[in-house]
């Protein structure tokens, strides 16, 4: 490319590492075809997959796809849109279910302003009680903050010991800054591959490269050129790694290895 840009292409073989950080196996556009959507997954180059867990059930049938499949590990928590659903005693299900080993992270948690399901007042109560939790057994938390980033970063700074991954980032540069220097990780979803959303690119190619993440968040926000043809599924990660690579100037190769690697220490994933 004339801007000293890097060609980069799906010729990922050099030694692959993708992971998708973030997707709903569980959900049941993917759940009722996992064997194929796992090998379509392997196809593709996709080494790891954490699945999310939005309640207690969920949860538990997400650890559930983990024993039958050890490509994928989980995520486990209460999504702001079903905080309405459970009360702080849910936090001692939570706590139970985060002792399986499968288990990387809580959430994902936060704060909807946006759908606006829940009492505001109510989301942030089942918010803290996770971020209690989380606090408790050292462990990693991807957060969901749609509407809301400054509230939900007011409320992480009374728990900062606890290290945050704002998933599906979507929003402006300057609440891209506020995450960032708060010392928290983005992670990038299917919209930045859409084809109007330059800023977003611009917010990524400005994201210092060990605090990016890239996920689908699958079954939502297929990206280009699937968008509004296919449910999203962890095979089409690939396309969100092409436009990180792109952005950045980087070989798809050195986009895998520095994205997967990130995911891996935010995880504590081992292998």
């Amino acid at each position: 490319m004339s801007n000293g840009t890097r060609h980069s292409t799906f010729g990922i073989r050099h030694s692959t590492f993708v992971i998708d950080s973030h997707c709903h196996l569980t959900d049941p556009r993917l759940f009722e075809q996992l064997d194929g959507v796992l090998e379509r997954a392997r196809a593709a180059g996709v080494t790891r997959i954490v699945t999310i867990g939005t309640d207690p059930d969920d949860a538990a049938a997400a650890i559930g796809v983990c024993e039958a499949h050890a490509m994928v590990k989980c995520a486990i928590g209460i999504h702001p849109n079903e905080s309405g659903n459970f009360d702080l005693d849910a936090m001692g299900r939570l706590r139970n279910l985060a002792k399986h080993p499968s288990v990387v992270a809580l959430g994902e948690m936060g704060l909807d302003y946006f759908w606006d399901k829940v009492p505001q007042a109510k989301q942030q109560t089942i918010f803290e009680a996770q971020l209690q939790l989380a606090t408790e057994l050292s462990k990693p938390v991807v957060i969901h903050s749609r509407n809301a980033v400054a509230d939900t970063l007011s409320v992480l700074r009374n728990f900062p010991q606890v290290r945050c991954v704002f998933h599906c980032f979507t929003g402006t540069p300057d609440e891209a800054t506020s995450i960032l220097d708060a010392g928290y990780l983005l992670g990038f979803t299917g919209p930045i591959t859409f084809k109007k959303n330059d800023l977003l690119r611009e917010i990524v190619k400005n994201t210092p490269d060990d605090r990016l993440l890239i996920e689908t968040d699958g079954p939502y926000l297929s990206p280009e050129p699937l968008r509004g043809k296919k449910v999203c599924e962890p095979a089409f990660v690939k396309h969100t790694l092409q436009a990180v690579a792109t952005v950045k100037g980087l070989l798809i190769h050195e986009a895998d290895a520095m994205t997967a690697a990130n995911t891996r220490r935010f995880y504590q994933m081992a292998d």
